[in-house]
């Protein structure tokens, strides 16, 4: 069965199309004309072995803000569409992925309900690029209103804000990854008391 999402937006400040593959070998095609963004969406599809396409046509003469949160909101769209009943999965998956001096601990349940926990060192540069870092905390939160999961995401420290920023796409990736996978242990079965998620 094809684990395939496939979502399209568009409103007066972007044009957005992101497709994912669940089961794919982490082919990724990135174009959201935010290159610091495009490098962790490439992140995302890569260590997450999810062959990703993203196209995104923004107003970036404004800001960036507009692209990058549309882009997210598309994205959890997708990968909820992507999984289906999630008949089969481990649902639970966590990840804690170095970068240097900087650590990222990301726990994630596909629970059927968003909620978000997101702490990362304060002070970091307020920019790597054109990319505002405040906003991957709203990336987060788009993210997981969209694909309905409870994510916990851990900065304990680091100093480079690249690879603060870079380690959380790399956990959060490995985190998606491991816990949409099928358990062999548990075909057919739905990973919930509640008989739904």
């Amino acid at each position: 069965m094809s684990r395939v999402g496939r979502v399209e937006r568009t409103t007066k400040e972007t044009a957005v199309v992101v497709e994912i593959d669940l089961d794919g070998t982490g082919k990724t095609d990135v174009s959201t004309g935010v290159g610091f963004y495009d490098h962790m969406l490439d992140q995302l599809g890569r260590h997450g072995l999810f062959d990703l396409t993203v196209k995104t046509d923004g107003d970036l003469h404004i800001d960036t803000h507009h692209t990058i949160e549309d882009t997210a909101l598309a994205l959890g769209a997708a990968f909820k569409q992507a999984l289906g009943d999630k008949v089969g999965i481990y649902r639970f998956g966590n990840c804690t992925v170095p970068l240097d001096e900087s650590l990222a601990q990301v726990t994630v349940d596909l629970s059927g309900r968003p909620y978000l926990v997101h702490t990362e060192p304060a002070n970091m540069a307020p920019m790597i690029g054109t990319y505002d870092t405040t906003m991957t905390r709203h990336i987060l939160e788009s993210f997981v209103a969209q694909a309905q999961i409870a994510l916990h995401v851990h900065v304990p420290y680091g100093r480079n804000a690249h690879h603060i920023v870079e380690c959380q796409f790399k956990a959060l990736a490995r985190a998606l990854r491991y816990a949409s996978e099928h358990d062999p242990r548990a075909a057919g079965i739905l990973p919930s008391t509640k008989g739904a998620l």
